[in-house]
This record gives structure tokens, C-alpha cells and sequence, in this order.
């Protein structure tokens, strides 16, 4: 399919030069060769030139000598208001750096959160730009490093926000912070106190926050090398719901040290630290290297790191 409408197929685009178009400017400037040229910094030779193509393309004098003036034609006059605009409109707001004014945005920032970032930060993130963008909409999208780059594309997300890995050439990413874990569970129901052995760790029955379903996890591959072995009796990939299942029951949970610091609930939980080793596992903020040097992409990049750091930072602190 063509992409140009019909009835400007006949059209010389190839002819067509925005350089033409400040010649003429210049011309209707100053009705002189000599001066245009000047003004330009160019050849007399090369405006005449210029002049040639014009007139060719327009198929009109445009100009015609009368002493040492060039006089526009009647086309020449009533083109130049629309040649002004085109200029205009290129050095205005092609040309010219734009800038992001999020007071006066009424559109949508798409933001993907995996539930884990989600749980921990969509709410400051919302009071954070709202602050700033009272007229903006905010819709977040759930990913998982699986999906997220699917979703990026077909949503056309502005940022993601989680543990992703293997990103390719069109992402671009930003470190925020590192994660580690913490054994989570009632002592009272379970007859527990910090520390707990790997011993106690297996003898227990587990909840298991599983995004994928899966129930077995590197941990069991060292448990099984100290020829040791868990039970997992429950798994969800919803860290609520593991969360609600603790209280009250002989279950154990190993989830990220943020999460067990959300002040969610008041069930007065048992943290401490895990007795085997479990990867921490870092925090980025990714975006579409396509996009990247957007003004609003770069606003909402600032806004939103500094709120998930200060989040942090404050959830560290309790």
C-alpha cells in the first residue's frame, strides 16, 4: 500500500528540500539574490541555484527582477505565510528539545510491577506521581520475567520494575537495590526460636511463594546434599495469601526481607535469617532503549527510582 494519498503520487519528493524552503524565506526576506545568500552563508551561485529548483518545483517565477530588487509573484506572496508555517512548526517543535511538563499531562503511564514490586512500592509510586502529575492516569500491568518483554511491546509500557535477567539489546536497565531473604513463621504454632537449625528448617512443613507453581526449588537440592528433605504443604504465587496461611499454623515461608517487613498485618511473625543459602537477587528498573531519551520517559525514570529507593530505604529502617 502506498504510503502517500493518491492524488500526490505525481509528486517530485525527491525534489523536495527543506533547504529550498529557507531559501525562499530568505528571498521574500530580503528580495535579493546577493542578500539571501548572504543571510544563508552560501554562494551566489549556489542561490541562484536554489531559485531554479524552486521555480521548477513550484512552477511559478516566485521572483522577478525589477532594478535591484526581486519581486514576489502573486504565488510567491501567498505562499509565504504557509512556508513560514512549515519553518515555523520544524525549528519550534521538531528541531527544538521538548520538555515534559507532568502538571499539565492528562495521559496514562503504563508501568509493569511483578507481584513483588507490586506489593512493595505501587502505592508510593502513585502518591509519588500524582504529586507531581494530578491530571495523569496510572494502570499497572502484572510481569514476571517470563512474560515482560512480551508485555512491554504489545501494552507499550513506559517502565518495568523487577528481578529480570538475559535483557536484550532493545532494554536498557537501571540498578535500584539488592534483595536478600528471611525464614518467616509463628512461633507460637510452630514452638520455634531464632535461630533456627537447617534440622528444625526441614522438619517443618513449608509455604512456598511460587510464581510459577513450582513446588521444588534449589533449596531441596541442598537440603538433599546434607541428606535432608522438606515437606512443602502449600504454594502460592501470591505472597498475601502465604502470608495469611503463617498465622496460626506449623509452617514455615522463606520470602524477600521487604516483604516480611510490610506493615500489612499484625501478626507479630518470626523473622530471622535463613540456614541455607538462597541467592539475593537485584532490583532494576528497565525501559525500551527506543524510548529512552523521550522526555517523559526520562521524568517518569527519575520519579519513579527515587520513590522505590526511598521506599526502601524506609522499609530497611523498621
Amino acid at each position: 500500500m502506498s504510503v502517500f494519498p493518491s492524488h500526490k503520487k505525481d509528486i517530485n519528493w525527491r525534489g523536495v528540500d527543506l533547504n529550498l524552503l529557507i531559501s525562499f524565506s530568505a528571498l521574500m526576506e530580503t528580495q535579493s539574490v546577493t542578500k539571501a545568500a548572504n543571510k544563508l552563508a552560501i554562494g551566489q551561485s549556489a542561490m541562484s541555484h536554489n531559485l531554479s529548483r524552486l521555480r521548477q518545483l513550484l512552477d511559478d517565477p516566485l521572483f522577478e527582477r525589477q532594478g535591484h530588487n526581486m519581486i514576489p509573484t502573486q504565488k510567491a506572496l501567498e505562499l509565504s505565510v504557509t512556508v513560514e508555517k512549515i519553518l515555523n512548526l520544524i525549528t519550534g517543535e521538531l528541531l527544538q528539545p521538548s520538555t515534559f511538563e507532568p502538571e499539565l499531562f492528562t495521559g496514562t503511564f503504563k508501568i509493569g510491577l511483578t507481584d513483588y514490586a507490586e506489593l512493595l512500592f505501587a502505592p508510593a509510586i502513585f502518591d509519588a506521581i500524582h504529586t507531581c502529575s494530578p491530571h495523569s492516569h496510572l494502570s499497572f500491568f502484572n510481569v514476571d520475567r517470563h512474560n515482560y518483554q512480551t508485555v512491554f511491546n504489545d501494552q507499550q509500557l513506559d517502565l518495568v520494575i523487577g528481578s529480570m535477567t538475559n535483557m536484550g539489546k532493545d532494554i536498557s536497565s537501571q540498578y535500584l537495590y539488592t534483595e536478600d531473604h528471611v525464614c518467616l513463621f509463628d512461633s507460637k504454632a510452630t514452638g520455634l526460636n531464632t535461630p533456627i537449625t537447617i534440622e528444625q528448617y526441614s522438619a517443618h512443613p513449608h509455604a512456598l511463594v511460587s510464581p510459577d507453581g513450582q513446588l521444588i526449588t534449589q533449596v531441596d537440592d541442598q537440603l538433599k546434599n546434607r541428606a535432608l528433605q522438606r515437606q512443602v504443604a502449600v504454594g502460592s504465587r501470591n505472597f498475601l495469601t502465604v502470608r495469611h496461611l503463617l498465622k496460626g499454623r506449623d509452617l514455615l515461608c522463606v520470602v524477600s526481607r521487604l516483604m516480611a517487613q510490610l506493615d500489612l498485618f499484625h501478626d507479630d511473625l518470626t523473622q530471622c535469617p535463613t540456614p541455607v543459602d538462597i541467592a539475593d537477587f537485584d532490583i532494576r528498573l528497565l525501559w525500551l532503549h527506543r524510548n529512552g531519551t523521550h522526555p517523559r520517559n526520562e521524568w517518569l525514570r527519575q520519579r519513579v527510582a527515587s520513590t522505590v529507593i526511598k521506599q526502601v530505604q524506609q522499609l530497611q529502617q523498621q
